[in-house]
């Protein structure tokens, strides 16, 4: 086994890939995927993240039934689909109750079981079925899980105690879920997950991160929580070490020195865990022999040849712009909603800072918010004063409002009896979706005094929230007897392009690109019309002149061809030497102006 794939040596059965948007989480579980398949033993790799991309980086159309992995004997791969997974959790429910009860009755169980917290137990249980019972998996020596970003996979690692203390505290058998009976036969399965995640001799959480200050703040916040769920059995995988292959080029010594900076600083939560480093490389890791390579020496120098010998004659299309420009349109409008929306790691959080100082800077209030459970806006602001307010959706105050609201109005007169079952309904864990969601409505409803800017969690965790609207809608009635305005406007706001400007971020790179192309799609459907794309951390508008740098700018010609091909507007921000935080560097974001030229001769 290569000494990169050293964890690897004598592996559990269950390896569980997390950290923040962006890390490579997805290409390092592939990556280990295919190497315990070459090595003769039986691999299932599962993605919970409901952005997958698992086809996109295996070359292999991956489904919701295990698919043999082309170019990967042994290697068989699934997406969890929690919306199919929803459907047919709501048919096991209700199906014993069809020609029982009246057509009246089941049909109210259809509609209570029609919200955000049906899909989101219906891809639980998927989940623990296929940790928690053994025959699921039978045919397999290792499953491999590439989660969702960090935020995400830590709400999906607390659901086993969580449901299962609702369960065992809910003896009148309220639920936002309709009748528990389908929930308590599951118990059983919960609890075989809990051993299964908490026992260090079946399961390893290896923790993905970049030699950043932002991902490795995440990933050690991660970690901690890790082990206060019991999992202790933790590892580290450093991705994306660069260093200068020698030369004149001050980004590449700058990009160098910034990776140095942050892993001698390197917080004590993860010091203390194994780590495994992973080189930045000079080609996209799509397809079976792309990540043999990432750990394959042998492979590798193949792959790295002279890949960023000359740069393409095309840089991009003449539309693209900077951000600044994009300020100048959005304000026009005087208020609003600007969101910022993508891929976890493409820089949603910096983006929306940056245009929060623009629009403040020019004279108009503005809000600055997040919906993402992972949010790093402290970090972008790094102690800058802002001339906004800023604020963070939280889980924890957003629930104990909505129960407070709710029992104060809903709960007034009610029977100790019924009381009671409304208290139980309220502790379901479906209430924080909810609450999240009414706070959400709330907050863009603010952009009527003003401009609100919301940094939104990565685009599964997103979409979700989107699409499960009209649903959350008949949840709040359910619950408290009415819905807010609020909650009554959000989709006509979000639908008015006079009044929401959606920000598509991305990155120059294939998968991100693709994804927030299909994202684009989603929120058509919706009837969201995006306002602009933001190309994030691009190297086309440098003059690099390391050999892996320029390597990699030669492959975002397609990806910046293809923005333009999509997109009304976009703009684009190049590479920076020292990392975008703070009011300064944020403005100097804003205002870089796009170069289709180099900036300097290259030699």
């Amino acid at each position: 086994m290569s000494h990169r794939l050293r964890f690897l040596s004598n592996p559990t059965r269950h390896l569980f890939f997390t950290g923040k948007g962006g890390v490579g989480k997805t290409s390092i579980a592939c990556a280990a995927a295919v190497a315990l398949a070459d090595a003769g033993r039986p691999v299932l790799l599962v993605s919970t993240d409901p952005a997958s991309n698992l086809s996109d980086v295996l070359g292999t159309a991956v489904r919701r039934e295990p698919t043999a992995v082309e170019g990967a004997p042994g290697l068989s791969a699934l997406n969890l689909d929690p919306v199919a997974a929803a459907a047919a959790y709501r048919e096991r429910v209700v199906a014993p109750y069809r020609g029982v009860l009246p057509d009246a009755s089941v049909a109210r169980i259809e509609e209570q079981l029609s919200g955000a917290c049906t899909v989101e137990i219906a891809a639980f249980d998927e989940f623990s079925r296929l940790l928690g019972d053994p025959q699921a998996t039978a045919g397999f020596e290792h499953l491999v899980f590439d989660t969702a970003p960090t935020g995400h996979t830590l709400r999906l690692l607390t659901l086993p105690t969580a449901w299962t203390d609702f369960l065992a505290s809910s003896p009148l058998g309220a639920s936002c879920l309709g009748p528990l009976a389908g929930l308590e036969k599951q118990q059983a399965l919960y609890a075989a997950t809990l051993a299964a995640l908490a026992d260090a001799e079946r399961t390893t959480l290896v923790l993905v991160t970049r030699p950043e200050a932002a991902a490795l703040a995440e990933a050690a916040r991660t970690s901690g929580e890790l082990r206060e769920l019991g999992l202790a059995n933790r590892h580290l995988v450093m991705n994306g070490v660069f260093r200068a292959c020698g030369g004149e080029d001050p980004l590449a010594w700058a990009l160098e020195e910034q990776g140095h900076a942050a892993l001698a600083s390197l917080p004590a939560d993860l010091k203390e865990l194994e780590r495994t480093d992973f080189p930045l490389v000079p080609y996209a890791p799509l397809g079976v022999p792309a990540l043999r390579a990432l750990w394959r020496e042998d492979e590798a120098a193949s792959w790295a040849g002279p890949r960023g010998g000359t740069r393409p004659s095309s840089r991009t299309a003449p539309n693209a712009a900077n951000l600044d420009e994009l300020v100048e349109r959005i304000a026009a409008a005087g208020h609003g909603a600007v969101l910022t929306m993508g891929k976890g790691g493409v820089g949603k959080t910096t983006i929306a800072a940056a245009l929060a100082f623009a629009l403040a800077d020019r004279g108009h209030p503005v809000h600055l918010s997040t919906t993402d459970p992972a949010a790093g806006l402290e970090r972008a602001l790094d102690g800058s004063p802002p001339e906004f307010t800023v604020a963070r959706i939280d889980p924890e105050v957003e629930v104990a409002r909505y129960r407070s609201e709710v029992l104060a109005e809903a709960g007034a007169g009610l029977s100790s009896e019924a009381r009671g079952l409304l208290e139980e309904d309220l502790r379901s864990p479906c209430t924080e979706e909810i609450a999240v969601f009414q706070a959400f409505a709330r907050t863009v409803a603010e952009g009527r005094e003003g401009f609100v800017v919301l940094d939104t969690a990565p685009t599964g965790h997103s979409i979700l929230l989107l699409d499960a609207a009209l649903a959350y809608h008949r949840e709040l009635g359910r619950q408290s007897g009415r819905v807010a305005p609020e909650v009554h406007a959000l989709l006509p706001r979000l639908r008015d392009p006079g009044f929401t400007k959606v920000l598509l971020v991305t990155l120059p790179e294939a998968t991100p690109v693709n994804e927030a192309a299909l994202l684009a799609g989603d929120l058509e459907r919706a009837g969201i019309s995006p306002f602009a794309w933001v190309v994030n951390q691009s190297f086309t508008p440098t003059a690099v002149t390391d050999v892996v740098l320029r390597a990699r700018r030669e492959l975002e010609g397609d990806q910046l061809s293809k923005v333009a091909r999509l997109a009304a507007r976009f703009a684009v921000v190049p590479w920076q030497g020292k990392a975008p935080v703070g009011r300064e560097a944020l403005f100097q974001m804003a205002s870089i102006p796009w170069r289709n030229e180099p900036q300097a001769k290259e030699s």
